[in-house]
């Protein structure tokens, strides 16, 4: 019974996230590559900050005319808006499916020098993935 409907989940999303005309918004930027963002533009990384210019974007009207999907750091999933509503439902009041980024981060590569790297976050993928789920994503 809950295997069906978890399939019927997923094919529905799918659907969704593949709306002619609709792109997915990738705003899994890490801290760090946020905070390059915001010193283009004079603004301290605090929280605070990545709160406000995310928020700023799931507030945008029209936004869903054209997002079906957004790519979130592990950070704003759990965030609220300044309002105190959560990201995640100011996503889902836009249609936009709220989606994760699984992985966390690059790290250097044992005997690889200063140049190669592997991406990691396998290990309690399963865990967080509930988290992530049981959170809106």
């Amino acid at each position: 019974m809950a295997l069906n409907y978890y399939k019927n989940e997923l094919k529905e999303n799918a659907q969704l996230l593949a709306s002619k005309g609709k792109g997915i918004l990738a705003v899994d930027e890490s801290t760090k590559t946020v905070g390059k963002r915001l010193a283009g533009i004079g603004v301290e990384n605090t929280e605070d900050n990545r709160k406000a210019y995310r928020g700023m974007l799931f507030t945008t009207e029209g936004l869903g005319k054209y997002i079906s999907g957004a790519i979130l750091f592990e950070e704003t999933l759990y965030q609220n808006h300044q309002d105190g509503e959560s990201m995640v439902k100011k996503l889902n009041h836009l249609g936009i499916i709220p989606g994760i980024k699984v992985d966390k981060g690059l790290n250097p590569l044992p005997g690889g020098g200063d140049v190669e790297t592997f991406c990691s976050g396998l290990d309690g993928l399963v865990e967080r993935a509930a988290k992530y789920y049981e959170q809106g994503a």
